[in-house]
C-alpha cells in the first residue's frame, strides 16, 4: 500500500513507540525501519530490553556494495510470531552522519515493496539532527507529525509543521497524528495551530504504551484496552488517508 514516515520536531511525543505499535498491529504485512538519528534501537533496546542482539542494520546497508534491494533482504530481521520486519538502526549517534546518502537511495527500494504486498512504517526520530532521513520524510506516501495536545509540544513543533507543508508536493500533504488527545487542546485546535490536519490520534496510556516502548508484561485487558484500539483506529485512518489520496491521484491522471 504505501510508506508511512513518523517524526516529531520537539520532546519525546513517542514516535518510537507509536510506530513499533502501529506495525505490530496493521492489517498487512510490514517493514519497520528505524531510521531515528539519535541511535540506539527502540526496538532492541526496548520491545526486547537487550535481550535481542544486534546484527544488521542501515549502517551495514549503507556500506554494502550489493544492490540496494538484495542489501536490505539480507539486513531485515523478522519479529517472530508477527506480520513485522525490522531494520535496525544504528547504535550510536556518530554513525548517523554517514547515512545522508541512504536514504535517497532507499527510498524508491522501499517504494517498490508494495509490489510484493509489504507497507513500510519509518520511525525517522526527531527532524533536523545530523543524518536525518530528509528524503524518508519529503518522498513518503504519507508523513506524520506526532504531537502531543499540549502547548509546549505545539509550540515546538510548529516551524516544522510549516517547514513540511512548504516541502511536499501536494499530493503528499504532510498530516498530524496527535498522541493524547484533548489533554488539555483537541484536535480542531492543534490542526488549527500547526496549520496541518489531523490523520490519526492515539490515546496516551503511559502503562499499556511500555509494552511497546520497554518490554513491559502486557496489562490485564491490553488487546482490549483503549490504548491498542485507538492504534487500530489510527492505522485504519491512516490506510483509508494513503487510498484516497492514490484515487484522488489516479483520477486526476485520467482527465
Amino acid at each position: 500500500m504505501a510508506v508511512i514516515t513518523l517524526c516529531s520536531a520537539s520532546g519525546s511525543p513517542g514516535v518510537t513507540t507509536t510506530a513499533l505499535g502501529l506495525a505490530l498491529l496493521w492489517p498487512r504485512p510490514v517493514l519497520l525501519v528505524d531510521a531515528d538519528p539519535t541511535g540506539g534501537s527502540g526496538v532492541l533496546a526496548g520491545f526486547y530490553q537487550g535481550m535481542r542482539q544486534y546484527e544488521a542494520g542501515t549502517v551495514e546497508l549503507a556500506r554494502s556494495p550489493l544492490d540496494l534491494a538484495d542489501s536490505l533482504r539480507d539486513a531485515v530481521r523478522p519479529i517472530d510470531g508477527t506480520n513485522v520486519s525490522f531494520l535496525a538502526g544504528t547504535t550510536a549517534h556518530q554513525q548517523a552522519a554517514g547515512l545522508g546518502d541512504l536514504w535517497g537511495r532507499l527510498s524508491p527500494v522501499l517504494d517498490d515493496l508494495q509490489s510484493t504486498g509489504q507497507d513500510v512504517i519509518v520511525d525517522a526520530g526527531r527532524l533536523g539532527l545530523p543524518g536525518w532521513p530528509q528524503a524518508l520524510v519529503v518522498l513518503a506516501d504519507l508523513t506524520l507529525l506526532v504531537v502531543r495536545s499540549h502547548l509546549p509540544s505545539m509550540a515546538g513543533s510548529r516551524s516544522w509543521a510549516a517547514a513540511l507543508r512548504k516541502e511536499a508536493a501536494p499530493w503528499r500533504e504532510p498530516g498530524l497524528l496527535v498522541v493524547g488527545a484533548g489533554n488539555p487542546y483537541s484536535t480542531a485546535e492543534v490542526s488549527k495551530v500547526l496549520g496541518l490536519r489531523v490523520v490519526a490520534k492515539v490515546a496516551d496510556d503511559a502503562e499499556a504504551a511500555a509494552v511497546y516502548h520497554r518490554g513491559e508484561p502486557a496489562p490485564r485487558r491490553f488487546e482490549n484496552g483503549g490504548y491498542v484500539r485507538s492504534l487500530r483506529a489510527a492505522a485504519e485512518a491512516i490506510g483509508a488517508t494513503v487510498s484516497r489520496r492514490r484515487a484522488a491521484l489516479a483520477e486526476e491522471a485520467a482527465r
